[in-house]
């Protein structure tokens, strides 16, 4: 399992998306006629991707939008949209800041003595997304946890998330108080998500806790740079597959399973085939919803630890506008680079693969296959387009 990489040290060989493909079996089934259902708690949501927590990607509106399309979209309580009562301005400033300015504006624009979090404009928010008829979704870090959850449950939140760079159980502070992650979660009325993970160990634990659903990946996303600055991480299939083993076995000791939620590194729709293939339940995705006509950034996207006062952890990137929300999660793709029809790049590769649900995509085979990006594509490479991009 592990190659020395000095006297004494040993190192374990761990693949990202580009680094493996998918086999298919010996049966198909029409893409029309697959299961994408991601399941949690009482809540069953057809599309099972969910656009990230970042304000780049979600406001209000776009998660009504995300919301009537089947999918979920997770507004950040963190944010802007909960310390400005109109953000649109805060928003327009960021786009509009040169790439030196932007990190700098950023935190001065989140600074917390500054502009605090409202606790009107949390319950504000849930009840605009409610009000819309579709699952409000909320994240915000673990020091807010508490708080937050009070008020947003109070608001009518349908599931809550908390979400840091790396979750443990068991943290050691003396400067704030440690939420309680195994409390939490039996005294939330709603479904609670916990992460972020990459290991098996701590998976378990978090199980062990009593979490709904745990969010894999540390630092895979496009808008991050925690990977640069911390040096931290595993790459998204590995880590997939771990924390997915720690998932069967806690499902065989308790009887109980919790989704897995991959978290980052996704630009593509091949790329979110494989990660349902490692072991996934559903994914998160920001880039590819930052690119939508309807996300608050205009053609911006942001890491969440951008902002830290002392040591950013992401950085402001460009990344367009491609079309709108529907044609980027349901088609028809204007593009072909796969960025495009999500959800119809999913239910390809799950009649090619002959899975008819998420459950059973988690069998297929994966193979090594380093050139899998690149056999035969000379000509796309040289002219940038398709997967040459």
């Amino acid at each position: 399992m592990a190659d020395w990489i000095g006297i004494g040290r040993r190192a374990r060989r761990c693949y990202g998306f580009d680094e493996v493909a998918l086999v298919p079996g010996t049966v198909t089934v029409n893409p029309s006629e697959v299961d994408t259902t991601f399941i949690l708690g009482k809540h069953k949501f057809p599309v099972p991707i969910m656009a990230a927590s970042m304000d780049g990607v979600v406001d209000v509106n776009f998660a009504i939008a995300m919301g009537k399309l089947g999918g979920i979209a997770v507004l950040n309580l963190d944010g802007i949209q909960t310390r400005y009562e109109n953000p649109e301005e805060i928003l327009k400033q960021i786009a509009s800041a040169t790439p030196e300015e932007a990190t700098k504006l950023v935190q001065s624009l989140y600074e917390n003595n500054k502009f605090p979090v409202k606790e009107k404009l949390i319950a504000k928010r849930v009840e605009e997304i409610k009000k819309a008829k579709v699952p409000a979704v909320v994240s915000c870090i673990p020091q807010n946890a508490e708080r937050f959850a009070k008020i947003a449950a109070e608001a009518g939140v349908d599931v809550f998330i908390v979400q840091s760079t790396v979750a443990t159980v068991r943290h050691i502070a003396t400067e704030y108080k440690v939420l309680d992650i195994e409390k939490f979660c039996k005294s939330a009325k709603v479904p609670v998500i916990v992460g972020n993970v990459v290991t098996y160990d701590m998976t378990l634990e978090i199980l062990e806790a009593g979490a709904s659903g745990i969010l894999v990946g540390i630092g895979p996303g496009a808008a991050c740079t925690s990977r640069g600055v911390l040096g931290i991480g595993v790459p998204q299939i590995t880590a997939t597959v771990d924390c997915c083993a720690a998932r069967e076995y806690f499902f065989k000791r308790r009887g109980k399973y919790v989704p897995m939620i991959t978290d980052g590194g996704m630009r593509i729709g091949g790329e979110i085939c494989k990660a349902f293939a490692a072991g996934s339940d559903a994914v998160m995705v920001g880039s590819a919803f930052a690119k939508a006509e309807e996300a608050p950034g205009r053609g911006y996207h942001w890491g969440m630890a951008t902002s830290h006062a002392n040591l950013p952890r992401g950085t402001r990137i460009r990344v367009g506008t491609s079309g709108t929300l529907k044609e980027i999660l349901m088609g028809p793709a204007r593009v072909d680079d796969g960025s495009q029809n999500l959800v119809g790049a999913l239910k390809t590769s799950m009649g090619s693969l002959g899975a008819r649900n998420i459950k059973e995509m988690h069998d297929v085979e994966i193979i090594l296959a380093p050139s899998i990006q690149t056999e035969g594509k000379v000509f796309q490479i040289g002219q940038r387009v398709g997967m040459g991009k």
